[in-house]
């Protein structure tokens, strides 16, 4: 178990909500506390995280905890301000420079996904691994590295912004609309929930959203079992393509349509093709802490450099 001499404060800034959430010594919750994510509203976001610092606090009983962030998009290195973030209202804002003016306390960022990587590669699923691939497929997709248990961010800020790369082998039935970020045929529009959604509704003519495919695949129901195989092969192609490059021992998911069971066996089949190896010993798993991930990663990125 890991042990520290004092607690971390980790806030996951996501698009419909703010979390805040302490770790004592042993790396248990605390607590935990969420607020909705004020729309478009960079002033309100700003006043949400300082409420829910100051509040958290006073709750402990203790002052000027250590404090990370994930955020939905990551820093440049050349501003300092934030930017890829598709909770706009971020984009080319000064987060880091204002919440440590609000808090008075140094303020460590990092991109959500990289918060998921550092989260699972501590006490997750990828404990004790040496390099770690944590993918997000929720709303949108992204994912992180953590190398020998630290966030690996690259030169340039940008590793595992693996969401905004084309689909690889991608056939002339594949043609997926514009992303937000403005290039065609993202990673984003085919694995992210919305992505499988719109797949299922051009074949089915029809669909609730990803979650009642993935319980009528589940269950079943031919058309569902034909959408969620579609999205497994096309995961295992933009997957073997990490293997390829980073060769992880562990891949790990997060996000809504991590919890499709299916995709842990089917995809490491359908890889296999597309791996230049003969042998492939990396492991697919779930996130060992679900939704928890992302604010846990936070409070761990508090506590030394990412």
């Amino acid at each position: 178990m890991l042990e520290r001499d004092d607690w971390l404060l980790g806030v996951d800034l996501g698009g419909t909500k703010i979390e805040i959430a302490a770790l004592d010594g042993q790396g248990q919750f605390a607590l935990r506390r969420r607020v909705a994510t004020p729309q478009g509203d960079y002033a309100g976001t700003l006043a949400a995280i300082h409420s829910l610092v100051l509040a958290a606090e006073a709750e402990l009983g203790r002052a000027g905890l250590p404090l990370g962030v994930g955020i939905p998009g990551s820093l440049s290195p050349l501003t300092g301000r934030v930017r890829n973030a598709n909770s706009t209202a971020l984009n080319g804002q000064a987060l880091g420079d204002d919440l440590q003016a609000l808090l008075g306390r140094p303020v460590r960022l990092t991109n959500d996904a990289n918060c998921l990587a550092l989260s699972e590669a501590t006490d997750g699923a990828g404990a004790g691994a040496d390099v770690v691939f944590a993918a997000i497929l929720g709303t949108g997709v992204g994912a992180g590295l953590a190398v020998h248990g630290r966030v690996l961010a690259g030169r340039n800020g940008v590793a595992g912004e693996w969401g905004h790369n084309p689909l690889p082998h991608a056939d002339a039935q594949e043609l997926a609309p514009r992303c937000w970020c403005g290039r065609d045929g993202c990673l984003e529009q085919f694995l992210s929930g919305p992505g499988l959604l719109a797949d299922h509704r051009c074949h089915a003519g029809q669909g609730a959203d990803a979650s009642a495919i993935v319980a009528a695949a589940d269950a079943g129901e031919p058309v569902a079992r034909a959408s969620l195989a579609r999205y497994a092969d096309r995961l295992a192609r933009a997957l073997a393509q990490i293997i390829n490059v980073l060769d992880p021992d562990v891949i790990v998911l997060g996000g809504g349509m991590s919890n499709a069971r299916a995709l842990y066996t089917l995809v490491p089949e359908l890889w296999r093709p597309y791996v230049f190896s003969d042998v492939i010993h990396t492991e697919l798993r779930p996130a060992r802490h679900g939704d928890s991930s992302g604010v846990r990663g936070a409070a761990w990125l508090s506590a030394g450099p990412a």
